[in-house]
Parts: C-alpha cells; structure tokens; sequence
C-alpha cells in the first residue's frame, strides 16, 4: 500500500508563488513517475504536470508551461510543484498521485494512468 501526502497549499494573492510538497510512503517511489493533477469546484479533474521516475522527462498542462515546475528528490520520497505568477483560475484542490506503471515514459497525462492518491492540498489565488 502506498500513501501520499500532499502540502503547502494556502491563499495566495494574484502573481503569488506557492510550492507543494508531496511525500510518498514505501520503497518504491523511485520506479514510478509521478503527476499532480487539480479540481476547481464544479469542473472535472484536470492534469497539471507529471515527472518521470528518474526525474528526466516533465510534461506540463499547456495553461502552466512557463509558471509551474515539477520535481523530485526520491531520496526523499517527495515530489515537488513549484507554482509561480498564480492567476485566480489556478484555484483548485491539487492533488499527487503515482503512475500505476513503473518506469512508464513518456510520462503519463491521463488520471486513469494513475492509482495512487493523495488527499489534495486546497489552492486558493485571490484577486
């Protein structure tokens, strides 16, 4: 069984930074890619970004590429989302979650690619 644990969401005003934290239980963390994803209330879930297990390959949401960042120190068993220049449509419940495939590339950008869950972080932008 693995368990994620995602932080540092909070409210961020406009042009704000923000950097979340997500941090896997197990031995295994190194051999799977992992992506964040984020749900804005009354939308569906939406894919943000995504890392190859070795950390090599990143792929982006087309709304983030230049703004956010992700990484991982799998040492740590974390993975990172360094969030820059918010924008109030970046509200949203963000969540991590852990390829279903080890050492799947291209990453993945599908939730169903996907199957374990963290419990989501809340970020809030405000104008």
């Amino acid at each position: 069984q693995v368990h994620l644990v995602e932080s540092g969401g909070g409210l961020v005003q406009v042009g704000g930074s923000l950097r979340l934290s997500c941090t896997a239980s197990g031995r295994t963390f190194s051999n799977y890619a992992m992506g964040w994803f984020r749900q804005a209330p009354g939308k569906e879930r939406e894919f943000v970004a995504a890392i190859s297990w070795g950390g090599t390959f990143t792929r982006y949401a087309d709304s983030v590429k230049g703004r956010f960042t992700i990484s991982r120190d799998n040492a740590k068993n974390t993975v990172y989302l360094q969030m820059n220049s918010l924008k109030p449509e970046n509200t949203a419940v963000y969540y991590c979650a852990r390829d279903r495939s080890p050492t799947r590339s291209p990453v993945a950008v599908t939730a169903t690619s996907y199957d374990y869950w963290g419990q989501g972080t809340q970020v809030t932008v405000s104008p």
